[in-house]
């Protein structure tokens, strides 16, 4: 007989919370083989929960519709929602360019989130094989910004 989810409603209210006061779309929190996601509604713009039922012993984990296609595993991921910025300042030339070398830490964009500029830096030194955003685009958590071989 499997075991019953019962999600604890306290931590359902505090990934509401950030939600909230980060403005994030949505949160997940996962221990083992359970899930609780928390979600912005896009119609309403509430906040609507939903849990996850333990997978099948064996099958593969489900993929949501709006996940993003494979993300390469040279990719800097972003780690916030936001708005990128490939440069500095308007006008100025981009912090990076497919085919630059980078430093590990070296600056590859700015995130702003919440009116913060968040420098994204590289996590290794390599060449910047791809760039996956554009200036001033809205960014996700977790989407691919930059591939660094």
């Amino acid at each position: 007989m499997p075991s019953r989810f019962n999600p604890d409603a306290d931590l359902i209210r505090k990934l509401a919370e950030v939600i909230n006061e980060t403005g994030l779309t949505e949160i997940e929190y996962a221990e083992g083989d359970r899930r609780i996601r928390v979600a912005r509604g896009v119609a309403t713009q509430g906040v609507v929960m939903q849990a996850a039922a333990p997978a099948a012993a064996g099958a593969p984990p489900a993929m949501s519709a709006a996940a993003p296609a494979a993300v390469p595993g040279n990719a800097v991921t972003s780690p916030m929602v936001g708005t990128v910025y490939l440069a500095a300042e308007p006008g100025a030339a981009p912090f990076v360019q497919p085919g630059d070398r980078v430093s590990e830490g070296q600056t590859l964009l700015i995130i702003e989130a919440m009116k913060v500029m968040n420098p994204i830096k590289s996590p290794r030194a390599g060449t910047v094989a791809a760039v996956f955003v554009k200036n001033s685009e809205p960014v996700e958590f977790g989407q691919p910004l930059v591939a660094v071989e």
